[in-house]
């Protein structure tokens, strides 16, 4: 155990992480450079496309030291985006240190001060490394100044390191051997291990990845799961390479994976502890804190005989992403389906393309929505996440929605511009700090619905790129809510209806119906696409109607028979609008869910 050390990296959101875990992968030779990738430990296409890391992955690495000592480092790689910080908590509760990256450019942002609190909480060994020093704009003493202030490090123990270039490597892993501790744990006590990760194979069932804290496992043991009392036989474990390594045990201090012919999914809970049957640990270890979804919104299959598929799909994607909380929900307009909970909007859409790419569903989702809470006139209070379970407007006493702290950080030529789009957005107590000279800490209390649509791309774009931005959810406060139905050819579409603020549901309707305009095909009579509150029409646009010209055929002659041939056509077009049904097509949704103008 003195020659295992299990580490992480956390950062801020593109500060490098998963390069500088390629060159760590690179100098431990574990991969020769015909087989070696950028974002190696990044599997997902959709990682590579977005260049970010989504799931936390693990890796052992080899290392001898000058001195001829061999080490085992377990590397867990953590995204850094803040929809995922709820990867970057599973990881550091299977670590004794980890590496904090701060931008030699951009310097301590918004997550990486989350991250450092993350990491304190778990007592953790903490080593700041200035990444990037090869760039031009690099201000190493800048960044140092900010690691003393902001985040109350020590900045002379900072490493300098370009990952991109390959320059520290060497001082980074001999800053873990020396200063990170190895870890703890008893090899003869009953076994005890955090299961941290999972994932679904299709010929060996559910491989739980977890971090060993005492015991010993060897394939034959028979394992039990304490959360749900399940027993299992162990055919397989072992460690992670750059693919599954088969080994003869796990034993304390270790991180690794265990195949145990787990078939179905619903059986691990990432947060359970393993241990014997035959010995069992007398407590479970503790878990992580459960997740909290801020954002809702419903997927339904397109076909709806693709229910029971999207059912299995979304079971086998839970085991991969804990994060996702879904139940079963229905809509007259789009049939079964299910109501699910997403950590924010980032973590939304990569639920939408991994359900499309890697489990071949064709689905719809619906407008995304945040949890209000009404309280009504005999004093009951309703929490509603959907705008179908909407009160009665005539028994609602008042109405309350969650606010955030929006903490976000820009280099000071941005101020002005950042506090703009804050207010238009309901923001209120904006509050100025310095931290260094040149940036600015802006912070507002807003509305959690005015930043879950495009709030931190507006962000991303009008501060090209140096914005960053993190928020906490405060309170419920009071507000003027209603709820925003869509009439299509008068009929209501309940997949469509959003809860607004009021001063906003006439540019929210207006929007929604110009999209809807341009998104439905034309049929053969006139199609009224209309935002309603309630009774009370606040917005509409029309699809005209194709027409074929029925006066063709009169030259000349009396104004009357061309008006008699002009009624008789209006009589049939009123008549094929009493009978005629508006299909609706997918992109008409995708579009009416997508807000200001893009």
């Amino acid at each position: 155990m003195k020659h295992i050390r299990n580490f992480s990296i956390i950062a801020h959101i593109d500060h490098g992480k998963s390069t500088l875990a390629d060159r760590l992968i690179q100098y431990t030779n574990l991969v020769d450079d015909r087989q070696f990738r950028d974002q190696i430990l990044d599997t997902m296409d959709i990682e590579r496309e977005r260049g970010i890391t989504i799931k936390s992955q693990t890796i052992d690495l080899p290392y001898t030291d000058n001195d001829g000592r061999e080490f085992e480092l377990n590397l867990i790689d953590t995204p850094g985006h803040v929809d995922f910080s709820y990867e970057v908590s599973r990881a550091l509760a299977s670590c004794e240190g980890v590496l904090l990256l701060v931008d030699a450019s951009q310097g301590v942002e918004a997550q990486t001060l989350a991250n450092l609190y993350a990491a304190m909480e778990h007592d953790l060994v903490i080593i700041p490394v200035i990444n990037k020093i090869d760039l031009p704009v690099a201000d190493v003493e800048r960044v140092k100044l900010e690691i003393d202030h902001e985040l109350g490090l020590d900045p002379d123990s900072a490493i300098l390191c370009s990952a991109k270039e390959g320059t520290g490597i060497e001082d980074i892993f001999g800053a873990i051997i020396d200063r990170i501790p190895p870890p703890a744990g008893d090899p003869e006590k009953p076994l005890s291990a955090l299961i941290f990760d999972a994932h679904y194979d299709p010929f060996r069932g559910t491989i739980v990845s977890c971090r060993v804290f005492d015991g010993t496992v060897r394939p034959g043991d028979m394992i039990r799961l304490m959360s749900n009392g399940m027993t299992y036989k162990v055919e397989e474990v072992g460690i992670f390479h750059l693919t599954r390594e088969p080994g003869k045990e796990l034993t304390a201090g270790m991180v690794g994976y265990i195949i145990a012919g787990i078939k179905t999914v619903s059986d691990t809970r990432i947060g359970d502890t393993i241990t014997l049957d035959s010995d069992p640990a007398p407590t479970p270890l503790p878990g992580f804190k459960e997740v909290k979804p801020v954002v809702f919104s419903s997927i339904y299959p397109i076909a709806s005989d693709d229910y029971q598929s999207l059912l299995e799909a979304l079971e086998k994607y839970k085991l991969n992403d804990a994060s996702l909380i879904y139940q079963k929900d229905s809509s007259a307009a789009l049939g079964q389906g299910f109501r699910c909970g997403f950590l924010g909007l980032l973590h939304l859409e990569i639920v939408q393309e991994r359900l499309e790419r890697e489990f071949d569903q064709s689905i719809i989702m619906t407008a995304p929505s945040v949890q209000y809470r009404f309280i009504l006139a005999n004093g009951d209070v309703v929490t509603v996440d959907n705008p179908l379970y909407y009160p009665d407007p005539a028994k609602i006493k008042s109405s309350e929605e969650p606010f955030i702290k929006a903490n976000i950080l820009v280099p000071e030529r941005y101020v002005g511009i950042v506090m703009k789009l804050c207010m238009e957005r309901r923001g209120i107590n904006s509050h100025l700090n310095y931290p260094t000279p040149g940036r600015v800490e802006v912070t507002f209390n807003m509305p959690l619905a005015e930043i879950i649509f495009d709030f931190y791309d507006k962000l991303k774009s009008i501060t090209q790129g140096y914005g960053s931005f993190d928020y906490e959810i405060t309170d419920y406060r009071e507000s003027d809510l209603a709820r925003l139905d869509i009439l299509v050819n008068g009929e209501k579409v309940d997949a469509l209806s959003i809860l607004v603020h009021k001063e906003r549901a006439r540019d929210r309707a207006v929007t929604i119906c110009e999209r809807l305009k341009e998104e439905i095909p034309r049929q053969q009579f006139k199609i009224a696409i209309q935002g309603a509150i309630g009774g009370k029409i606040i917005a509409r646009s029309t699809v005209s109607a194709f027409r074929k010209d029925v006066t063709a055929k009169c030259y000349g002659g009396d104004i009357t028979r061309k008006r008699k041939l002009l009624e008789k056509q209006k009589k049939g077009k009123r008549r094929m609008r009493m009978v005629g049904n508006v299909e609706i097509p997918q992109s008409a949704f995708m579009a009416a869910l997508k807000t200001d103008n893009e």
